[in-house]
């Protein structure tokens, strides 16, 4: 059948015109997907052995990891707020993690106090979620928040379906129904807060076929309270023992302030691993299902390094030194993977240092939409890194005026290019790495290389001016008597105590307990 020249015109007019064609050939949707205190080796592309992640694996095969990809801060909350606005850490405010102690209300026997903080999203900045919201995007949240209490949430902030996201950085009542969550009805008893989020998330995207959307997926996990079912306990119990790493007679070592784990070997964490996993799978399937893998932009960090040390002491992050909280690689060093369909080639790496507030420009970009750099002012765009060609090299920066909760000391950092410099606040020190050939930052080299540490330093300086950073002040209730009587608690009662506590987790003769895995019910 032969048709005429004006028809065949008019149908490819009308194809073009249709609303399937123009979301499917013009619009990227995107799915973020960002999970809390994930460190750097906890997954099995970065090397972990003990850790099982096929899916995050998967998905680091398919597009782009950035081997040398940082959050913007050692903890959550000031992390959380620079990918949401581009912007460092001092120049939002936000530099601790929303609820802890600042000022004269910090009392922990230390030198200094740590600085004043702001505890919600400014409004008058314009959030990722705001910018595609305005854009005609469908923005959608799911999971942890941390930045600010009611009038503060999600949905004031740009996202217009939030699910789960609310005041706190620990889900009350832990990982498993029921929980008390204002934002995300609780389900049956023993369902998994990490999964459900996962499958709020797939079910959004079901419903998002024919119109573009950003999904936000924000985990709790693998924030403490470190919990996992008695099966998944049980199977990483067993590859323990398989390994050869029940025989570990010290698993801790102590730097500075606290004990640091030195090996991957908990059981009840590899269990949430596997659980994240599983979730990552919900989602990256129902894309498949749906036909969206093919125009939806996948993003994958962590906000800060793994718990190696503080509250759970769960991971070991070697060969970087320490984790979350701490100045060290450990603390900042993320996994960060893009994966743009038709841009990025599967397998492709970088090892181009690349930093939370680098997300809003690229996002922006990769969907078509104007830069905004008055807003993400401290980021680039990676688009030409997607796409195999570079950046033009520049510093990096992180402001970090407090004390860890897992022995971080308050500091400022520069990277220029292979050299790190860590300035510490208690004493006016400088540390100076060669990440180039000393990863592990055992080598300080500051004595070595004067001029170096003096030009590194008056730049840091410098953008500590810039951009406003508060600086942490003398405590005048400091004595080095209660100092030293809180270090020696810490050798002679702490790591024994967690040397005990972490060989048990694999204690075959130990039964289920409420602070293991929360999915045991009476």
């Amino acid at each position: 059948m032969k048709y005429s020249p004006c028809l065949v015109l008019g149908l490819f007019v009308l194809a073009l015109a249709s609303p399937q064609h123009a979301s499917a050939a013009t619009q990227r949707n995107f799915v973020f997907i960002l999970v809390d205190d994930l460190g750097c080796k906890d997954l099995g592309y970065a090397g972990s052995t003990f850790h099982e992640t096929p899916h995050i694996d998967a998905l680091a095969a398919s597009g782009m990891r950035f081997d040398q990809g940082y959050a913007a801060c050692q903890v959550c909350s000031p992390s959380r707020a620079s990918i949401m606005l581009g912007k460092a850490t001092p120049r939002h405010g936000i530099t601790d993690w929303i609820g802890a102690a600042s000022g004269m209300k910090w009392n922990r026997d230390d030198r200094v106090l740590p600085a004043e903080y702001e505890h919600a999203l400014p409004k008058q900045d314009t959030t990722l979620a705001e910018a595609f919201r305005e854009a005609g995007y469908t923005t959608f949240f799911a999971g942890k928040w941390h930045l600010g209490t009611k009038g503060s949430w999600p949905e004031d902030h740009g996202f217009m379906i939030n699910k789960g996201g609310w005041d706190v950085g620990s889900p009350k009542g832990g990982y498993f129904a029921p929980w008390e969550n204002p934002r995300l009805e609780s389900g049956p008893d023993g369902e998994s807060l990490t999964l459900r989020l996962a499958e709020e998330t797939a079910s959004f995207i079901q419903s998002s076929q024919d119109k573009p959307f950003l999904a936000y997926l924000s985990f709790y996990t693998v924030h403490g309270p470190i919990q996992t079912t008695e099966e998944l306990c049980n199977k990483y119990r067993d590859k323990a023992e398989k390994m050869g790493l029940t025989d570990n007679e010290s698993r801790f070592t102590l730097q500075r302030r606290l004990p640091v784990r030195q090996v991957q070997d908990n059981p009840i964490y590899a269990g949430m691993v596997e659980t994240l996993d599983n979730a990552v799978g919900i989602v990256m399937q129902k894309l498949k299902e749906t036909g969206l893998d093919k125009n939806t932009v996948v993003i994958f960090t962590s906000d800060n390094g793994g718990v190696s040390s503080g509250d759970a002491f769960s991971t070991s992050l070697l060969p970087f030194r320490g984790g979350k909280g701490m100045q060290w690689e450990g603390g900042i060093r993320e996994p960060y993977i893009i994966h743009v369909p038709g841009m990025t080639q599967s397998g492709s790496s970088t090892d181009t240092p690349v930093i939370g507030m680098d997300f809003y420009p690229t996002m922006l970009e990769l969907a078509g939409l104007p830069l905004r750099p008055e807003q993400h002012v401290d980021g680039v765009s990676l688009v030409p890194v997607l796409k195999g060609d570079s950046i033009a090299d520049r510093d990096l920066f992180w402001h970090y005026p407090h004390y860890g909760n897992q022995g971080g000391e308050p500091s400022s950092i520069i990277r220029s290019k292979d050299w790190k410099l860590i300035h510490y606040y208690e004493d006016g020190r400088n540390e100076l790495y060669n990440l180039a050939n000393d990863e592990s930052e055992q080598t300080d080299v500051a004595t070595k290389h004067p001029e170096r540490v003096a030009e590194m330093s008056k730049r840091l300086e410098g953008w500590l001016a810039e951009t406003g950073a508060k600086i942490p002040q003398p405590d005048p209730r400091f004595t080095q008597a209660k100092f030293d009587a809180k270090m020696k608690n810490v050798r002679e009662k702490l790591m024994p105590r967690l040397e005990k506590q972490h060989a048990d987790y694999l204690d075959k003769s130990k039964k289920p307990s409420p602070n293991w895995w929360g999915s045991a019910k009476d």
